[in-house]
């Protein structure tokens, strides 16, 4: 499948801050918003790992051609890497610390990080894959929201994008109690529906809370994309996945780069996207008032580290 590149608008003078963005969608999200010139921030476990998607967008010419080539484009964005794990939500707020510091706006957070098939409790003590999806990206975008509203009424908007998953539909009830206790399956792909279906109910949450504010919040499916959210899941079952016929990261990325940047979805919010166009989710991911309760919860949950 050879899809052609999503057309983005000029992006020079906004900034992002993207988690997981060393590797898969997050990298091509990261690189064609810098391509198209944001300031883009990679937040992530690794800087050595982060390293040469850096590299590449730093060795681009300081402007990109246009979009018949005969002229210049956008000017290319600058790219920046901030240590960040988000199962410890210690590094959460030290990363947003580090972020605060340097004195930029926010226009676009992309809450891209995922992980799939781990075992075990994230190093806060949540069941591992919840821990990261969800938690992590809980905390990141509650430090961030003072941030956003800001960027928001001085340049009119902001964006919140949360990348969740079509997965969400094999979470067929909730649990409160396994949320605080180690992985139950043997491969994990259970926790990772709930995790995917807990990322839907936050957006949509985040969207109701935000109306009114210039900051809106978007969920999506990208596909079942070959990339490394996979790396955990035993090796047969990864096998069975390859053979479902997996999609590649640039085509993955469309609906997040949609969501990120669009004109067309920009008064939209709390919405899950797919294929770069609203779809609803299964019935629970539909349930404001589970919705409500998850985000009240998980409120308290980080009330130590806000």
């Amino acid at each position: 499948m050879n899809t052609p590149p999503l057309p983005l608008p000029d992006l020079t003078g906004k900034v992002a801050l993207i988690t997981g963005a060393n590797t898969g969608i997050g990298r091509v999200t990261a690189r064609e918003l810098a391509r198209h010139g944001a300031r883009v921030f990679l937040a992530g476990l690794s800087r050595e790992r982060t390293q040469p998607v850096l590299d590449e967008i730093r060795s681009w010419p300081t402007l990109m051609p246009g979009s018949h080539g005969s002229s210049a484009g956008p000017q290319v964005g600058q790219a920046e890497w901030l240590p960040l794990d988000l199962g410890d939500l210690h590094s959460v707020k030290a990363c947003v610390q580090a972020f605060l510091s340097l004195g930029f706006p926010l226009h676009i957070l992309v809450n891209n990080a995922g992980l799939a098939g781990a075992r075990g409790l994230s190093a806060s003590g949540f069941e591992k894959v919840f821990g990261v999806n969800h938690m992590g990206h809980f905390l990141l975008t509650q430090l961030l929201l003072p941030k956003l509203k800001a960027t928001a009424s001085a340049y009119g908007s902001a964006r919140v994008v949360t990348v969740a998953s079509r997965a969400h539909r094999k979470a067929q009830a909730w649990n409160w109690e396994a949320l605080q206790q180690p992985t139950r399956t043997l491969t994990g792909i259970q926790e990772y529906g709930v995790s995917k279906l807990a990322n839907i109910w936050f957006s949509a949450e985040l969207g109701r809370r935000l109306q009114g504010t210039g900051v809106t919040s978007y969920a999506l499916h990208p596909g079942v994309v070959a990339t490394e959210v996979w790396r955990a899941v035993p090796l047969p079952f990864r096998h069975l996945l390859k053979l479902r016929g997996m999609i590649t990261p640039e085509e993955g990325a469309r609906t997040s780069l949609f969501c990120a940047t669009s004109a067309q979805c920009a008064h939209e919010t709390g919405l899950y996207y797919d294929l770069c166009r609203p779809v609803l989710p299964t019935p629970l991911g539909q349930n404001p008032s589970l919705a409500r309760a998850l985000w009240e919860r998980s409120e308290q949950w980080v009330q130590p580290y806000l």
